[in-house]
């Protein structure tokens, strides 16, 4: 499976980006998704994930409230939809596919990431 991400830019706090994911070579069905973003010095960390069906969701505590996962798989698209946007937030956003998303999801259980899309966060 190939993944594209997209839909990153440059946004003022309290904005909102909605990034895309989309898959091609294979049945995006099949597989969980998991969304991560890695800043300049940091590691990648989870930002959310959601199971094959959609019917499992989960999200990293700094994000929860703000940031919504959602999946068609139809158009073998995933998406996150970012409201309340913070500096924080600023990173390189990939998403990549695995077989499940567990509450103890991490960036080990996910691969075929795709190039990244840049969130800037910013005044």
């Amino acid at each position: 499976v190939q993944l594209v991400e997209s839909g990153g830019g440059l946004v003022q706090p309290g904005g909102s980006l909605r990034l895309s994911c989309a898959a091609s070579g294979a049945i995006l069905d099949y597989y969980a998704v998991g969304w991560f973003r890695q800043a300049p010095g940091k590691e990648r960390e989870g930002v959310s994930c959601i199971s094959n069906s959609g019917g499992t969701r989960n999200y990293a505590d700094s994000v929860k409230g703000r940031f919504a996962i959602s999946r068609d798989n139809a158009k073998k698209v995933v998406y996150l939809q970012m409201n309340s946007l913070r500096p924080e937030d600023t990173a390189v956003y990939y998403c990549g596919v695995g077989a499940w998303c567990s509450s103890s999801w991490s960036s080990a259980d996910f691969g075929a990431w795709g190039q990244g899309t840049q969130v800037t966060v910013s005044s």
